[in-house]
C-alpha cells in the first residue's frame, strides 16, 4: 500500500484485498464501522481507517474462516483483541515472506 496516498476508489481497495467490489459493499452494509466517504457522482471514497477495518474483517471472515455474524460478535466485544491478533498475523506473514526469498537466495548461492 502506497504510504503517501490518503484515498483509494472501490476498484484499488478490491485489487488490494483480491475480493470482489460487490463483496466490499456487502461488508459496508454488515460492519458499520466500514464506512466509505461518497464523492462525486457515489462514488465510493476509502481512507486507510477504512482499509484497516476491511484488513480486520478480511483477517476474521476469510483468513480465520468466521461466519459474519461471529465476526461481527467478536468485533463487538473485543475488537482491541481481534485488532491486536490481526496486526500480528500480518507481521508474522511479512516475515515468513522476507525468510522464504532469503532461503531462496540462500539456494541459488549453492
Amino acid at each position: 500500500m502506497n504510504d503517501l496516498k490518503q484515498y483509494y476508489s472501490i476498484a484499488e481497495v478490491s485489487e488490494i484485498f483480491s475480493v470482489p467490489t460487490s463483496l466490499l459493499r456487502f461488508w459496508e452494509k454488515q460492519f458499520p464501522t466500514i464506512h466509505p466517504k461518497k464523492g462525486a457522482n457515489n462514488f465510493r471514497i476509502y481512507t486507510k481507517d477504512d482499509l484497516e477495518e476491511i484488513r480486520l474483517v478480511y483477517d476474521l471472515v476469510k483468513v480465520r474462516n468466521m461466519k459474519l455474524s461471529a465476526a461481527r460478535e467478536l468485533l463487538q466485544r473485543n475488537r482491541a483483541g481481534a485488532k491486536d491478533s490481526s496486526d500480528l498475523l500480518q507481521r508474522m506473514t511479512y516475515i515468513r515472506e522476507e525468510l522464504l526469498a532469503i532461503k531462496k537466495e540462500l539456494d541459488a548461492l549453492v
